[in-house]
């Protein structure tokens, strides 16, 4: 899975993931999605295809959802690349997605248009240009529903105005440790800002958060970007304190240690114990206390999620085989790493 935007650690990678951006589109004149018909959702799939066909940075390719596996498309969500709610299967819905997934374009969620794009690290500013060209673009073909006091149009009224969602996966494993969490999750809501976990149930797996923007009326996008990556550097700051600290906690070391060595032995690996223990490997690396590299977690730990193991290997593959997969594959790559092959 070479060529892919989360096979690299990118700036600030130590604490912050990866920079994402949203913008939610509708067309002029046309109904929301949840007005139209399956053959009015799949016409305005057509016309954004259309538009689409000649944009080449990066190209995108154009996927009905009805064609996708059932697995295909969860694993889709597992990468962030489509909204939990979009993976539930409906007939009409389709997808624009770049090669290196850096871009992917819902079409008939909760929206006409929903563009996402994706950076390694801390680059929110690349990621907002780069949806912002794949959005002048397409407006020049399409005209998008606009108003010159609320902005974009939107089916939910939180998302008038810029209709940019603007976040950060941040790996907060010091702060958690601390129970500092909740109090910093209280605080950035006080600035218009939320930290939750990755996915729609809001739930931190391996200690990773995402910080996103929450206002977007009254709010430009750079003054909205400006906000979410003053206060992630401050979040970031905190946990690299934080992490000092757990440094000289030698139990807390050892099980960083613990955690390589079953990674390095285990014959069978579920995804819940996987996200766990890469939250210790991910601190390992970074204390240089394991021989691993951080973009080998961070490929990891999306690429072998249940679904997209059986979209990749075996749609048919039970549980416990995936699991041992899983293993095999965490052992072969960890030995890569500390030049054992």
């Amino acid at each position: 899975m070479s060529g892919k935007w989360y096979t690299q650690s990118g700036a600030q990678g130590d604490v912050i993931i990866s920079s994402h951006v949203r913008l939610a589109r509708n067309l002029a004149r046309i109904p929301f999605p949840c007005r139209l018909t399956e053959q009015q959702m799949g016409e305005v799939c057509d016309l954004v295809r259309g538009a689409a066909a000649d944009y080449a940075r990066p190209k995108l390719t154009f996927l009905r959802m009805a064609d996708l596996t059932a697995n295909r498309v969860v694993s889709l969500a597992e990468k962030h690349l489509i909204s939990p709610a979009f993976a539930e299967i409906a007939p009409g819905k389709a997808l624009l997605l770049s090669e290196d997934e850096t871009v992917s374009v819902m079409l008939c969620e909760d929206d006409h248009i929903r563009i996402q794009t994706a950076r390694a690290g801390f680059e929110p500013q690349e990621a907002y240009r780069a949806a912002d060209a794949l959005d002048d673009h397409l407006d020049k073909k399409l005209a998008f529903a606009f108003d010159d006091r609320l902005g974009y149009l939107t089916q939910h009224p939180t998302n008038l105005g810029t209709g940019m969602r603007a976040s950060l996966m941040m790996h907060l494993p010091a702060l958690t440790q601390s129970f500092e969490i909740s109090r910093l999750a209280s605080t950035v809501a006080k600035l218009g800002l939320k930290l939750r976990g990755p996915y729609d149930d809001g739930g931190a797996k391996g200690d990773i958060y995402r910080l996103s923007n929450q206002l977007t009326f009254g709010i430009s996008e750079a003054a909205a970007i400006e906000n979410l990556s003053a206060v992630a550097l401050q979040l970031a700051t905190r946990e690299r304190a934080a992490r000092e600290t757990l440094q000289q906690d030698i139990a807390f070391m050892d099980k960083i240690h613990r955690a390589y060595g079953i990674l390095n032995s285990a014959r069978m690996i579920t995804s819940e114990e996987m996200n766990e223990m890469f939250s210790y490997l991910r601190l390992g690396a970074v204390f240089g206390e394991i021989p691993v590299r951080l973009e080998t977690v961070n490929e990891l730990s999306l690429n072998l999620q249940p679904a997209t193991m059986k979209a990749d290997y075996n749609e048919n593959m039970r549980a416990p085989e995936r699991d041992a997969l899983r293993a095999e594959i965490i052992k072969e790559r960890l030995r890569a790493d500390a030049g054992e092959e």
